[in-house]
């Protein structure tokens, strides 16, 4: 049984470890505001630019692109999103098994032609210690640091390439959804080729007549790259805001729990403290008795 001694350090211990969680916990909700601002900044430019695209699809008919050309897969690109920082929970297992899922559904390919581009240390680091037979094409870690559109643009850039050169056939982003701030869900969604068999939301009753120059072709050559760079800028904004969420979460359960257990070693160390004076009392009254 442990000392009244080592009892005391033990709380003294849990308490600081509590403090800390509790000051990650601050920290990551903060972080968290922040990172759902910019989303809802940026969410209105992305919604508008959809809405054009599928109202110029739409209105289009036979409209081809290079950027939606269907071909038999014989090289896939996977860019996963992860975080570049621990304490998040399941944040990185989650994704990391989704990538292994997807990776297993595309291994007739051969690994060599599965190409995995990492944004987020995390991820990184588990392909290379798991020594995954899949190249890993591209790293970007620090741009997940604080997601940026230049940033995002590069990405998108060096996909869209790849694609028209006939390098990849297709391409899919893996990355965790928040859905709400305690909810996150590990999501894969095909990038390259585009789906140019959209429609206009239900919802849309009204159908906008724009004046286009030169034409709605050439405008829409330029805004389909568009579209796919917001893409990728979106789901970094939103793998970064299911990151904090995540982290808060798990510095809260931390939290908790750090208090259950100073419970319990305070409910412990009473007991023993109980039970050493009532030791010495009865020593006392022994020794007591004894003189009589």
């Amino acid at each position: 049984m442990a000392s009244l001694k080592e009892i005391k350090g033990r709380i003294a211990s849990v308490k600081s470890t509590q403090k800390i969680t509790s000051a990650m916990k601050m920290v990551a909700s903060a972080k968290l505001r922040k990172a759902q601002t910019t989303i809802d900044n940026f969410l209105p430019y992305q919604q508008k630019l959809d809405e054009m695209l599928r109202s110029f699809l739409a209105s289009i008919s036979g409209f081809e692109t290079p950027l939606a050309e269907e071909r038999e897969v014989k090289r896939v690109a996977l860019v996963v999103f992860s975080s570049n920082s621990s304490l998040c929970g399941a944040f990185n297992s989650n994704i990391f098994k989704l990538l292994k899922e997807t990776i297993e559904r595309y291994r007739p390919l051969g690994y060599k032609n599965i190409e995995i581009y990492s944004a987020g240390k995390k991820v990184e680091e588990q392909i290379r210690k798991l020594a995954l037979p899949c190249p890993l094409m591209g790293s970007y870690t620090e741009w997940m640091e604080k997601p940026h559109f230049e940033g995002a643009k590069q990405i998108a850039d060096t996909l869209i390439q790849h694609f028209l050169q006939h390098r990849i056939d297709t391409v899919e982003l893996l990355y965790n959804h928040s859905k709400t701030t305690a909810v996150q869900v590990p999501t894969r969604e095909q990038y390259l080729p585009i789906n140019l068999n959209t429609q206009l939301p239900v919802t849309s009753t009204i159908q906008t007549d724009y004046i286009i120059e030169p034409d709605k072709e050439t405008v829409l050559q330029s805004l389909l790259p568009k579209s796919l760079h917001s893409k990728i800028y979106a789901v970094s904004l939103d793998s970064a805001a299911a990151e904090q969420g995540a982290r808060v979460v798990a510095m809260q359960i931390a939290t908790d729990n750090a208090g259950e257990i100073l419970d319990e070693l305070t409910i412990q160390y009473n007991k023993q403290r109980q039970q050493a004076i009532t030791s010495e009392l009865l020593d006392i009254i022994g020794g007591s008795e004894a003189l009589k």
